[in-house]
């Protein structure tokens, strides 16, 4: 019946989409890391009385139930020939799981591009934050949200300055992604704004909004900019009671409270210390080649105080591509399980994906300093990672003439409020869908016949498991050879 079905299917002309091969992260480097080491690492720190917080241990455990059939699955069968496979759950958390991430990733990039950034130019802007901020919005998240507020006003005013516009009769918009990651596996707490080039001008008389293109910024700019943001947040603080500020320095002013163990593997993580074992407290090592040739400044780069500003990539009204690849890039996950490697002595290599200016090119850790760096990377729960200002914030009565949604759009013609029913609001991707936009995978169409694929069961008891397991091998299905397992997209953009 197969044969037979394979046969019409080739007759007809169909060539098989590349095939879904399950992900197996036992199989990496990343797990077994995990899977030796967080069990040894979790039970030095409660011996030493430093446990880690309860959220921070269900992102390891549910990290090692990521994508194993062992811990449940569905089952998917072709209405032609009747083949089936198992697809194993996934973890779906906001730390370190890849597989998760690319999932994320490839989410949060689709939305944007779908239905909130408009068939407009689009520049991003990334602040980098002294050492001292990025402990601060690190343990305080709640603080994010009033730097983050400074930040969007200092852009939003220069860009309606620089169109000639006020305030009263102009608007632009923004998408914040928080990163909280550098290439090292450091904690680096920094903003990446997919900002609007150019403002939204409002005529009243033809109830409107007419786009006025803006210039790229000048290195002169820039400063002036960066300048502005590090005076507005030093000011907000110190009136917050969370720093002091001498004539020369400033100091954090707050207390961890009783999540000081955590806040410690924070600290060593952001200067790039070891957080655990005989070493803790210094330098981290590295491995460098001589460095390169200084190179003189970049024009779209500015610093002040700590900080740094970034404005120079862009992407034209129609190079929705290479927008959505700078929104995959901005939203990836922190662990790229291709750079890690181990030395000869068990010790976990990290490769830089871009040299460091002293010519460091990888980090070097032992394996429970590694887990330490993972623990630092997780985000503490309902901490929103991706904001929406200006016209694409959620209260902002221009949003929905402004987004390119046709859901939007419709709800807009129907209410005059322009506020969207609950049905005619984004539906998440699904997961055969985002396979089929980042790799090139249908696994709605069968790979051997061409048929449709359909769920027929969720597999979650035990018991059942255990038995089908058994029964079909504890792999659930044969490795094909010639469709191998995915991997992450990469060189989508080079940044």
């Amino acid at each position: 019946m197969v044969a037979r079905d394979r046969d019409i299917a080739q007759a007809a002309g169909f060539i098989a989409p590349p095939g879904y091969g399950r992900h197996r992260p036992e199989t990496t480097l990343l797990y077994q890391l995990v899977a030796e080491h967080y069990p040894r690492f979790r039970d030095r720190r409660v011996a030493e009385e430093r446990p880690l917080p309860r959220y921070v241990e269900d992102e390891f455990e549910a990290y090692l139930k990521c994508g194993l059939l062992k811990h449940g699955f569905l089952r998917v069968k072709c209405e032609s020939c009747q083949a089936e496979k198992l697809v194993a759950f996934s973890c779906k958390r906001r730390g370190f799981c890849p597989s998760c991430g690319a999932r994320r990733m490839t989410e949060t990039a689709a939305l944007l591009v779908d239905e909130v950034l408009p068939l407009q130019p689009v520049r991003q802007w990334v602040l980098s934050l002294p050492f001292a901020l990025r402990y601060l919005l690190a343990t305080r998240p709640d603080v994010v949200t009033q730097v983050l507020g400074i930040v969007y006003r200092a852009i939003s005013g220069h860009l309606i300055r620089k169109a000639g516009l006020k305030r009263a009769s102009a608007a632009t918009g923004a998408v914040t992604l928080i990163q909280r990651f550098g290439s090292a596996l450091n904690l680096n707490v920094h903003f990446h704004m997919l900002v609007l080039d150019g403002v939204y001008c409002r005529d009243v008389a033809q109830d409107r909004l007419q786009f006025v293109p803006v210039p790229a910024p000048s290195t002169a700019e820039l400063k002036r900019l960066v300048q502005r943001m590090a005076e507005r947040i030093g000011r907000s603080l110190e009136r917050s009671g969370l720093i002091t500020r001498d004539i020369e320095n400033a100091y954090l002013a707050f207390d961890p409270g009783e999540e000081a163990p955590i806040n410690a593997l924070l600290g060593h993580s952001i200067t790039y210390r070891i957080a655990t074992g005989p070493r803790e407290g210094q330098k981290v090592f590295t491995l460098q080649t001589l460095p390169a040739e200084p190179a003189g400044p970049r024009r779209e780069v500015a610093e002040s105080s700590g900080f740094s500003l970034h404005a120079g990539i862009a992407a034209k009204a129609s190079q929705r591509d290479k927008l959505e690849h700078l929104a995959r890039y901005v939203s990836r996950s922190p662990v790229a399980t291709e750079r890690l490697s181990l030395t000869e002595g068990g010790q976990v290599r990290c490769a830089l994906k871009t040299a460091y200016r002293d010519g460091t090119t990888h980090v070097i850790f032992e394996p429970e300093d590694f887990i330490a760096r993972l623990a630092a990377l997780v985000p503490k729960p309902r901490a929103h990672l991706t904001r929406y200002h200006g016209v694409f914030a959620p209260a902002s009565p221009d949003r929905a003439r402004v987004v390119p949604g046709t859901r939007s759009a419709a709800a807009n013609k129907a209410k005059p409020c322009g506020e969207p029913s609950a049905t005619d609001r984004q539906r998440a991707l699904t997961w055969a869908q985002r396979l089929k936009r980042v790799f090139a995978i249908d696994i709605e169409v069968c790979r051997r016949c061409g048929g449709r694929l359909r769920v027929i069961a969720s597999i979650e008891d035990p018991a059942v498991i255990e038995r089908i397991l058994e029964h079909l091998g504890r792999d659930g299905e044969p490795v094909d050879p010639a469709h191998p397992s995915r991997a992450p997209p990469e060189g989508e953009l080079s940044l």
